[in-house]
Order: structure tokens, then C-alpha cells, then sequence
């Protein structure tokens, strides 16, 4: 690399890491409309293993909308879906079986819902009630919602405000029941969610 392209290398790194510096307060991220960033935003979920290990999987592709509003969050609302055929472990064999009758069934149920219902902030985020639709049953949900940051991606060029989820659902109360107790019941989430402003 010649010195030119060094430097110019370091200044792409120095003006990205100023900006994450100057947008990481929640007060300070742009309220609006915003859109899924789907390539940025991965739901994982762990059960127990036998008792032996927490087993971990993921889903991608989530698409959905985030009225959004930093000074008044108890006015934002979310909504989004998650295509279940998106679902991928490290096991193969494992990946399939999931998409099949006996788990998830994609090829009746394609997708799960999350429709807000409440807003509570907390100091660093918000407790975010909703409705969670899998498997052709909805119930509700509590997912503990940290800011994490916002400001304009430089890949991108779009502005984006980011957050991490997590909660946990019980899966036998989605009739998802397969090999109940062995397997864990309780299904621990952690959620990626990034988002782009439309307005």
C-alpha cells in the first residue's frame, strides 16, 4: 500500500469512528420513519441441549417498519416479520428438520409477526411489549431493548439507528413441542435490529 492509499485508508477509519463517537447517545439519533435494514438485522435463539450445552440458531431477512421518536418513545411502534425458512444452524441435517411438520412447518407457517403494543423507557433503551405471532399462535412478549447508536452508514450512506433485543418465549405455548422435556422448553432471543429513516 503507498502512502497515499494509507492515508487515505486511515482517514475512511478515523471519520467513522468520530462519527460513532458523536452518535452514540440515544437523545442525540434523528426521530422518523424507518424501514428493516434486512442484510443488518439477525434474530439468534439458544434451548438447552440435552442439559448439556445452549444451542444457538439464527434468522435473517426480517422486513418491517419503526415509528421512532428518541424524545417520546412511549409513542414509537414496531412491526415486523421474519421469514421462518430463513431459519440456519451449523448442522445441516438440523436446518432442515427444523423447517419441517414436527418444528417450525414453513410450509404452513412462513413467517412470525412482532406487533408492538407498549413502550416503557428505561435509562439505556426501553421494555417493548408486544404481540409475537409464530406458528400460528400469538402471545405476548417482552423484549428488553437497548439503543446501541445511530448515524449515517458509510457503506450505505443512509441513516440508520441500531438496537439489541433480547427476551425469552416459551416454545410449547406456540405448539412448537417437539422432543419436550429433553430439549429446552424456554427459547432465549437476542436480537440485532438496524434500521434505515425513510422521512
Amino acid at each position: 500500500m503507498n502512502n497515499t492509499a494509507a492515508v487515505a485508508a486511515l482517514s475512511a477509519v478515523l471519520a467513522l469512528a468520530a462519527a460513532r463517537a458523536a452518535d452514540s447517545s440515544l437523545a442525540a439519533a434523528t426521530p422518523g420513519t424507518y424501514k428493516v435494514d434486512p442484510t443488518h438485522t439477525q434474530v439468534s435463539f439458544s434451548i438447552s441441549h440435552f442439559g448439556f450445552t445452549n444451542y444457538y440458531g439464527l434468522f435473517s431477512g426480517a422486513t418491517g417498519m419503526l415509528q421512532f421518536d428518541p424524545g417520546h418513545l412511549r409513542a414509537s411502534k414496531l412491526e415486523v416479520a421474519i421469514p421462518i425458512d430463513s431459519v440456519t444452524t451449523t448442522a445441516a441435517t438440523l436446518t432442515e428438520q427444523l423447517k419441517g411438520d414436527k418444528w417450525f412447518d414453513t410450509g404452513k407457517f412462513p413467517q412470525a409477526t412482532f406487533v408492538s403494543t407498549q413502550v416503557e423507557p428505561e435509562s439505556d433503551g426501553a421494555l417493548v411489549t408486544g404481540d409475537l405471532t409464530l406458528h400460528g399462535i400469538t402471545k405476548p412478549v417482552v423484549l428488553h431493548v437497548r439503543f446501541i447508536g445511530a448515524g449515517v452508514n458509510p457503506i450505505e450512506k443512509a441513516y440508520t439507528v441500531g438496537f439489541e433485543a433480547t427476551g425469552a418465549i416459551n416454545r410449547g405455548d406456540f405448539g412448537i413441542t417437539a422432543y419436550l422435556p429433553a430439549l429446552g422448553n424456554e427459547v432465549r432471543l437476542r436480537i440485532a435490529g438496524a434500521f434505515e429513516r425513510q422521512n
